[in-house]
């Protein structure tokens, strides 16, 4: 630990910063949801972190994901880790370039305390929830659906089935385009949420 490391997290709520260092969060897709809500966890403190895409990036992702134009063509998880890594050059880091699989779940993600479902496709969302449940049933799997358009901000909320958690308006779809502003809110929701479930697990 560096001496800067402190002074980060210095105001911080009282008791997490403990509790997160000490955490493991996967992130499933670094879009607009993942990439945003990666930089939220990281600036709370988390501990360590596994980044999952298979993607580069691309000029279209700059509207709303946290990248900047040096870094279209690299690898999202590769331009991802050097800008959570100039937050905190102290936290752990597991980088997985490819595209998921359903048997890659209890595989490469034995390790995180919970899941960000990050993906685009209602399918994809589908059967890595799926897979999660199956393989850690008492593990939280934090989800989006719906961040679509433009405001109505009041849509937006969270609604709880056991250890699945599922964030937006869940009725908005990609054809209303995307705006930075909504997919962030909803990212930040996500982190949020995976925040207070690590934090309350220790604490109960």
């Amino acid at each position: 630990m560096t001496e800067a490391e402190p002074a980060i997290f210095a105001r911080n709520v009282p008791g997490s910063t403990g509790i997160l260092r000490a955490a493991t969060v996967a992130v499933a897709g670094c879009g607009g949801l993942g990439s945003n809500a990666a930089v939220a966890l990281v600036r709370a403190g988390l501990g360590h972190l596994i980044l999952a895409d298979h993607d580069v990036v691309e000029a279209s992702n700059l509207n709303r994901q946290y990248f900047f134009r040096g870094d279209i063509g690299r690898h999202k998880v590769d331009a991802l880790a050097d800008h959570l890594r100039a937050i905190n050059p102290e936290f752990q880091l597991e980088l997985l370039r490819l595209t998921l699989t359903p048997s890659d779940v209890p595989r490469l993600l034995a390790k995180a305390d919970l899941l960000i479902e990050a993906f685009d496709s209602a399918d994809s969302k589908g059967w890595l929830i799926e897979s999660w449940c199956r393989a850690f049933p008492n593990r939280k799997v934090i989800c989006a659906s719906g961040v679509s358009g433009l405001g109505k901000t009041e849509l937006i909320a969270v609604r709880r089935a056991g250890n699945i958690l599922l964030c937006g308006d869940e009725r908005s779809d990609m054809s209303q385009g995307l705006c930075a502003a909504r997919v962030a809110i909803v990212a930040n929701m996500q982190a949020n949420l995976a925040i207070e479930a690590l934090v309350a697990d220790k604490r109960s």
